[in-house]
């Protein structure tokens, strides 16, 4: 028996860095949406742990990565647990800003909580889940969150408007902490400060978008300094018909623009594809 998990692309629509925590780390806000587009990942629930990945990213998965991790650590609260043969279907780029990795945690989380009859109590994969990643626990439910804190505090919101989009990653890695890391963000007065910021709900996709536009990426600035090609990329989903925002998504470099309509996301997401053949561009919906 094959079981099977989706690992959706986690996208932060929005990102306001609070400030610098005592502890090193960064309070954050961010409204975070997923795709339908991810990674996928298989489990046949027999014999040792083992991973097998494909796909266009799969030279860029070191042997060290989330998904055996992610078994581990569930194995190490449940040793009753059945694993087996793990098999990625790796879509994602690495190191991306799209959760990519945590993504594929969560689906072996889940995978495994389906693997015998048993049922696993859900704080224990909620646990699981926290030990390794500030952005795994939000990936379980791929749902629209808000996300508080270093990521770990989860705010569940009514489902979004779909938005149709597209994703851009240039094919350079820029990882997450080395974006912080040259961030000039000042020590944190107030971890509440900022928390209303986040509407309720959105009545509509033009709502949704406005606030989108309007709250933008502390990170942008920053990882455009590191890697400006982001502003490049920035620049040609702006280029594109019926693009109504383009913006970096978490600590990127992937870039997302909102479209109008799915047919102009998918034109564009072409163009772009045939302009610049070594990024990656690919038509979605966020929700």
């Amino acid at each position: 028996m094959t079981l099977q998990e989706s690992a959706p692309a986690k996208v932060n629509l929005t990102l306001k860095v609070l400030g610098k925590r005592s502890d090193g780390f960064h309070q954050l806000i961010s409204l975070v949406a997923f795709a339908s587009v991810g990674d996928v990942l298989e489990l046949v629930p027999a014999g040792e742990i083992s991973l097998r990945v494909e796909g266009p990213f799969a030279s860029g998965l070191g042997e060290h990565n989330l998904v055996l991790a992610a078994a581990n650590a569930l194995l190490e609260r449940c040793p009753g647990r059945r694993a087996g043969a793990f098999a990625l279907d790796k879509q994602l780029p690495i190191a991306a800003g799209l959760g990519g990795g945590s993504a594929d945690a969560a689906a072996a989380l889940r995978l495994m909580a389906r693997a015998t009859p048993e049922s696993v109590p859900g704080e224990i994969i909620t646990a699981a889940a926290r030990q390794l990643g500030a952005d795994v626990p939000v990936c379980l439910g791929s749902q629209a969150c808000v996300m508080r804190g270093r990521g770990e505090q989860l705010s569940h919101v009514p489902a979004l408007p779909v938005l149709p989009a597209v994703l851009v990653n240039p094919g350079v890695v820029l990882a997450t902490q080395q974006v912080y890391a040259a961030l000039d963000a000042p020590a944190l007065q107030d971890a509440h400060d900022g928390e209303a910021d986040v509407p309720a709900s959105f009545g509509s996709a033009d709502e949704l978008a406005a606030y989108i536009q309007e709250s933008g990426n502390d990170l942008e600035a920053t990882a455009i300094e590191l890697a400006p090609v982001i502003a490049e990329v920035r620049a040609a989903l702006h280029a594109c018909a019926g693009c109504r925002l383009a913006q970096m998504s978490g600590s990127g470099p992937t870039c997302f623009g909102i479209f109008a309509s799915a047919d102009e996301a998918r034109t564009a997401a072409q163009i772009i594809s045939r302009t610049h053949p070594r990024w990656w561009a690919v038509a979605t919906q966020l929700g």
